[in-house]
């Protein structure tokens, strides 16, 4: 008998195919979101509509297609599709990325051994900062255009509306760079820019230090406990200290001196509205830490941020007692003794933050070597900024006692956190391309119509950023 002619196999249709892909998918975000819940969290529509996706079977029908194409469509019409999802997610905790850089910029141009190459290496980041810092401002703009329910629910999310003071401290960054580089290079006109920018930084930080904290008080809906208090309270009242810092480097190249004095007696303000206050709010951390367990793991890093306001309220004591030391005696609004009084208690109190500065540290490192490990997210710039306040106190301390105690001091503290903002860096870059699943979350609260996943509170750490 002759063998049975095989009967020609058919190429794979395209129907065939995209149904074999989509139940393939389907069965991947399943497991994802059980084993995780990144799913959910990176994207509500796909947590949500895993039955609408189980639904899916071999042949497709026309029906099928137009309930696919609709909820493209509503996804596309709520922010959750291309780039539309990043604008929407985005949050004002990424400003923390030019405070990083920022400080980093400054570190690397006043280094104790400095080089031409460390100057313009120190360019190039500043350059990098106000890149960075006009594209999160862009985007900010732009979400609060598009999705301004975003915005309106933000008292209602207090771990990420403390980030709001990110904003004038990453300006206070860019200023602080500006007389650094930009006022030797370009002149008088370069000053008063600098000026105006200064003062836009301290309004918004006053804003920040004095109305934030009333808003969020009143706009909690729930009790919290002591356990659920972290270092991030700080965080509102540290952008005055960074603008008190500020307004020392620009009265120092003010061509006028009643200017001049009128922005150091702001800086010395400004410092009083902040730094007394980062204290009141850390003898309630310090509580916090005494009678309950460490914050969670994810949100561990921000037991650096007490270092913040000591170690730039140390920087900022000694630059307002320099300038008053100089603009006082030519003013004479106060007593000519003044500016010396000033510039000497300057550096005393100035090395009294400093130590305190070194208690803050030990507890910082001792945690992390405690957790051993942590998860990556927004949080580890918390690293960069604060412990860069410790070098830039240590490197101004070198200069005017002058010690090399300090000056050695501070080119280690400088190197580790220039090593450290590559890291995260690396990291931050890294996640970015990857989707950002780890860096851009779901506000906890519900906006628009991206519904409520969890209360909004401290024990999750990884809604802290």
């Amino acid at each position: 008998m002759p063998e049975p002619q095989q009967r020609p196999t058919r190429p794979r249709t395209l129907t065939h195919v995209v149904t074999n892909a989509a139940v393939s998918l389907q069965k991947t975000l399943t497991q994802a979101a059980d084993n995780h819940g990144d799913i959910s969290t990176w994207n509500p529509a796909l947590g949500d509509s895993v039955h609408v996706a189980s639904s899916l079977t071999p042949a497709t029908s026309s029906s099928s297609q137009r309930h696919g194409k609709q909820m493209a469509l509503d996804a596309r019409k709520i922010g959750e599709l291309g780039w539309r999802k990043y604008v929407k997610y985005f949050t004002p905790s990424w400003f923390t990325v030019t405070m990083g850089t920022g400080i980093v910029a400054s570190l690397l141009n006043q280094f104790p051994y400095g080089a031409r190459w460390l100057y313009w290496l120190s360019v190039v980041v500043f350059c990098l900062n106000i890149g960075l810092y006009a594209f999160f401002l862009f985007v900010s703009i732009l979400q609060a255009l598009l999705f301004p329910e975003v915005w309106k629910t933000l008292p209602e999310r207090p771990n990420q509306a403390f980030f709001l003071s990110a904003i004038p401290m990453g300006l206070g960054t860019i200023v602080n760079m500006m007389v650094f580089v930009c006022v030797p290079a370009w002149g008088e006109w370069v000053i008063y820019l600098a000026w105006g920018l200064w003062m836009a930084d301290a309004a918004m930080s006053v804003i920040c230090a004095l109305l934030l904290p009333f808003l969020l008080v009143i706009g909690r809906k729930e009790e919290t406990s002591l356990s659920t208090i972290t270092a991030l309270q700080i965080f509102p009242v540290i952008g005055t200290v960074v603008a008190s810092a500020t307004a020392a480097l620009v009265a120092d190249v003010l061509p006028n001196n009643e200017q001049a004095l009128a922005t150091t007696l702001a800086g010395y303000i400004l410092l009083g509205v902040g730094l007394p206050t980062a204290i009141v709010i850390l003898i309630m951390y310090w509580q916090r830490l005494t009678i309950h367990k460490l914050p969670p793991r994810e949100a561990i890093v921000s037991c650096f941020i007490p270092l913040g306001p000591f170690g730039m309220g140390s920087f900022s004591f000694m630059k307002l007692g320099t300038v008053a030391m100089k603009v006082f005696p030519l003013t004479k609004t106060i007593h000519p003794l003044a500016g010396d009084l000033a510039y000497n208690f300057g550096v005393l109190l100035s090395l009294i933050f400093w130590g305190f500065t070194l208690l803050w540290l030990f507890l910082a490192v001792a945690t992390i070597y405690h957790c051993k490990s942590f998860p990556f997210n927004m949080g580890w710039w918390g690293f960069t900024f604060p412990i860069g306040t410790i070098a830039l106190a240590c490197n101004t301390l070198a200069e005017e006692i002058p010690s090399e105690f300090f000056r050695v001091v501070g080119s280690m503290v400088s190197v580790c956190v220039f090593l450290l903002w590559l890291l995260v860096s690396y990291a931050t870059l890294r996640d970015v391309i990857t989707g950002g699943k780890k860096l851009f979350k779901v506000p906890t609260r519900q906006v628009g119509k991206i519904p409520d996943r969890a209360p909004d509170k401290f024990e999750d750490g990884e809604k802290l950023v």
